[in-house]
């Protein structure tokens, strides 16, 4: 088996074993573009190096050592060479894109010997020693695991005694000391001198790049990204480009459209005397792209035909890191760039529009979870005319947040733990603060642009940001406190970012939701033109159905009566009811919520226009609604005519061991049928008064019985259920038909959903409870170890997130399969959580359900994820 690979060996199909950084640096090298050449050691190789208990074997050791000798061919410079020695970046590059989540080595190569000859024959003693002490920096933190703080306190202290503020401004000798106090502390932490042997370098970096494969924030990242564990990431070792000899040196990132927007535009931006890391990190705000054109006019004039040729080549918007070395342009990597929701479906809409894909390829280039930004508010407009920016920078992530000012990661998990919204503030982000990202409403950083690891993470995210804020001074992180345009601000203030306009706010200001239209109405037209499975939504209340409706939802796939209980003036007779000792008791409060339930369910109808409603009869257990405040459990002792006691004493009867596997679902209506039957009037006399109504509309409700593990559980019920509408539609002298199903929650309905079949009209699956059930996890208290099974591998994703196809998923196929062998043309829904989850939704498709349901906001990305299931798997 081979491991690793020329540049000029390989191609952009190859990116499964060359990984996407390097199959696209084979593909540039084959158009013939100026790509520094070298190598990369396959995903293949690292797979390999966590079967042989992280080590790398003879084999591929060899092969490494055969291309170094390769390489050194192409490039003219030998490794350690006194003449023309070899330098090297090593970087990793999995199958997807992960800006920032691993590690990334540069200059490699150097050693005291070395350094001198490279200040010698380049008469620029400076950018020699600036290299080694960013190698010897970059090394010690990414593969010696000694952290990046240390040597950063080295760098400020030395501008201090000279009295400068930027890197630039150290001189060589400087830097010369900076490497001498670098390798000291190397030594101190390390307990050995630096390597100077290249090929040791090299070795100990690619096996970094492998180990930072499971770093935790490459674990974080994959968990929110869909990316599969088992792919790894390849290596790739790549001759030194350097921005950082001069003034006619530089480094960029950019964008052939931009990514907050989709305009068509060249946007990026450029350091001069630069290496790329100091771009990405933040640590200098750089200048516009367009600057460059100024500062190197020739490399420019190329770079913008090179940007063309990559965008005509890989036909989507293409993010791009390059060097200007003396005046020459090399590309040092191309991806399909990361962009805002907005950005996403004006780039498609685009592309469409300039003949370069079609209507398909674009539905199939928008990933559904990222419109779940476009839905969410927005800063008030009449709110915002009266509120005046307490400052501006670079709006880097559109949105807007408003929360508790807070300094670090952790603490932006620990308040977020506790309830609180919190903006997170940083100098700058670093990959290790993903977690605290995530965990805010937005994110501010006082450096940065752009192209930040803080932009580009939140991008990806959806989280508003806002980057490159200079009017942030006096920032102390120990004492939680800034200043912002002269006034002090601290831990816990509240603060308004806006991430489309770059403004800062004090203070809260009013959201509204986000209004859509335009390209998202394109995209979602060819989504609805090419998907097969339905898109129900998961609402219980007419304003939630409504919202729903105007997102392009086709039905109520769940409504939780339960919920409608919970209201003023409600909540009080149905504890009447639970508290109730006699049937004739429990019968008169059932008949005061009757007309409210009636009432619910008519607005339901009405909202959904004739679309179909599936309603949930009672599902959780009694001991839910019963009061706990003594005032409460004194009003409805004097309602009932007994004491406080009394009702302590039914209130204590009410709870049990194991509540999820109690009294509930259907258990309730074998036990109580005369709920049953309450229900089954509120749902049946509300169609037929909207059917009188509104005589055109097709007014089919779906009465979903939950919990059933047992066909005669569910007859039993049935019966109740039937002989109660068939007598209101009798009654009533208007024809409506009604269905009843189930839903599929229990293991044992999947096994014998043939049986269960025969009085199921309908499957709908609810699949929190069964994901809980077939674990046997509670699925409200999986986090408390959850976390321990991904750090052991034993799970890569929240099962409660992502179905289980392994398991929950068979069991569905299953009762897919079973239950259409009994009834051809039964309808199967999912309305889990999982409904609204991409990956989910392709396997519901992949079974064959009829439709997926989920929360109003979520109903977008179904439709989206729903197509390109579709699109991917054709069925009928």
């Amino acid at each position: 088996m081979k491991y690793v690979y020329l540049f000029s060996e390989g191609d952009a199909s190859m990116r499964e074993l060359l990984g996407g950084k390097g199959a696209n640096l084979a593909e540039m090298t084959k158009i013939g573009l100026p790509v520094p050449q070298g190598f990369t050691i396959s995903t293949e190789a690292c797979t390999k190096y966590y079967e042989d208990g992280k080590q790398i074997n003879d084999e591929i050791m060899a092969e490494i050592m055969e291309n170094i000798v390769k390489m050194e061919k192409i490039t003219g410079k030998k490794f350690g060479d006194l003449e023309d020695p070899l330098l090297v970046s090593v970087r990793s590059g999995a199958r997807a894109s992960m800006p920032g989540m691993m590690d990334t080595i540069l200059n490699l190569g150097l050693n005291e010997q070395v350094v001198e000859v490279m200040a010698e024959k380049s008469g620029n003693p400076r950018w020699a020693y600036d290299c080694y002490r960013r190698f010897i920096q970059m090394y010690s933190d990414v593969v010696m695991e000694v952290g990046k703080k240390y040597f950063e306190q080295l760098i400020d202290k030395m501008k201090e005694e000279k009295g400068v503020k930027l890197d630039v401004e150290l001189s060589a000798e400087d830097l010369k000391t900076l490497a001498e106090q670098f390798k000291a502390e190397y030594k101190a932490k390390i307990g050995s001198d630096f390597p100077s042997d290249p090929k040791e370098q090299l070795i100990g970096a690619v096996k970094a790049v492998f180990r930072s494969w499971d770093n935790p924030r490459a674990n974080v990242y994959r968990r929110d990204n869909d990316i599969p564990y088992s792919w790894g990431t390849a290596v790739n070792v790549q001759a030194m480009a350097f921005g950082n000899m001069g003034d006619d040196c530089g480094t960029g990132v950019a964008f052939t459209r931009d990514p907050a927007t989709g305009e068509k535009k060249l946007m990026g931006e450029f350091l001069t005397n630069a290496q790329g890391e100091d771009v990405v990190a933040g640590v200098r705000t750089p200048m516009p792209i367009a600057q460059m054109a100024e500062k190197f006019p020739e490399a420019f004039a190329q770079f913008e035909k090179v940007c063309k040729i990559l965008e005509d080549h890989y036909r989507d918007m293409q993010d791009m890191e390059f060097t200007v070395e003396h005046g020459k342009l090399y590309m040092l990597q191309t991806r399909n760039g990361k962009r805002t929701a907005a950005a996403a479906l004006k780039i498609a809409c685009d592309l469409v529009d300039e003949g370069m894909i079609d209507e398909k390829q674009a539905v199939l280039m928008i990933d559904p979870r990222n419109l779940d930004t476009l839905l969410h508010p927005q800063f008030d407009a009449k709110a915002l005319k009266s509120a005046k920016p307490a400052a501006r920078a670079l709006g880097a992530s559109p949105g807007a947040a408003c929360g508790k000012i807070v300094f670090t990661a952790e603490d932006a998990k620990e308040w977020k733990a506790r309830g609180e919204k919190v903006i997170l503030v940083r100098l700058e982000t670093s990959p290790e603060d993903i977690e605290g990202m995530k965990a805010s409403q937005g994110i501010l950083t006082a450096r940065g642009g752009m192209t930040s690891h803080a932009a580009v993470v939140a991008r990806g995210m959806g989280t508003c940001c806002v980057s490159g804020c200079s009017a942030i001074s006096d920032f102390d992180e120990e004492k939680k406190t800034f200043v912002l345009a002269g006034r002090s601000y601290k831990e816990g203030d509240v603060i308004s970012i806006d991430g489309s306009t770059g403004n800062i706010y004090d203070g809260a200001i009013a959201t509204v939701d986000a209004t859509i239209s335009g390209d998202f109405g394109r995209i979602m037209a060819w989504a609805d033109k090419y998907r097969v499975l339905g898109v129900r939504t998961n609402a219980d209340t007419p304003k939630d159905a409504a919202k729903a409706r105007e997102l392009g939802a086709e039905g109520i796939g769940l409504c939780r009566t339960e919920h409608m209980f919970f209201g003023p003036g409600r909540i009080e007779i149905f504890r009447e009811m639970i508290c109730s000792e006699t049937k004739e008791e429990r019968e008169e409060a059932l008949e005061q919520i009757l007309p409210m339930q009636q009432g619910d369910f008519e607005k339901l109808y009405e909202a959904l226009e004739g679309n179909p409603v599936t309603i949930r009869f009672l599902d959780p257990p009694l001991h839910e609604f019963i009061p706990t405040l003594g005032a409460d459990i004194d009003a409805l002792a004097a309602k009932k005519g007994k004491t406080s006691a009394q009702i302590r004493q039914i209130c204590a009867s009410l709870h049990e061991f194991n509540p999820m596997m109690g009294h509930r679902g259907c258990r309730l209506a074998v036990t109580y049928p005369e709920i049953a039957v309450m229900q089954t009037k509120a749902i049946i006399r509300a169609a037929i008064n909207i059917k009188k109504r509104h005589p055109d509309w097709t007014v089919v409700p779906e009465i979903m019985i939950p919990l059933v593990g047992e066909q005669k559980e569910l007859k039993c019920v049935k019966d109740v259920v039937v002989a109660t509408a068939d007598e209101e539609i009798a009654n009533s002298n208007v024809k409506i038909a009604y269905e009843v199903g189930t839903m599929i929650e229990i293991p044992r309905a999947c096994v014998t959903a043939d049986e269960v079949a025969k009085e199921a009209e309908f499957f709908c699956f609810g699949t929190n409870d069964l994901t809980q059930m077939t674990y046997g996890f509670s699925r409200d208290d999986a986090g408390k170890f959850l976390n321990a099974y991904y750090d052991a591998k034993i799970f890569e994703n929240d099962p409660f997130a992502k179905i289980d196809q392994n398991g929950v998923g068979k069991l569905m196929d299953m009762a897919v399969s079973l239950g259409r062998s009994v009834r051809p043309e039964m309808h199967c829904g999912i309305c889990g959580e999982h409904g609204g989850d991409p990956t989910s939704i392709e396997f519901c498709h992949k079974i064959g359900l009829s439709y997926v349901s989920c929360s109003p906001f979520r109903v977008p990305i179904a439709r989206l994820a729903a197509a390109q299931a579709q699109l991917k798997n054709p069925r009928k």
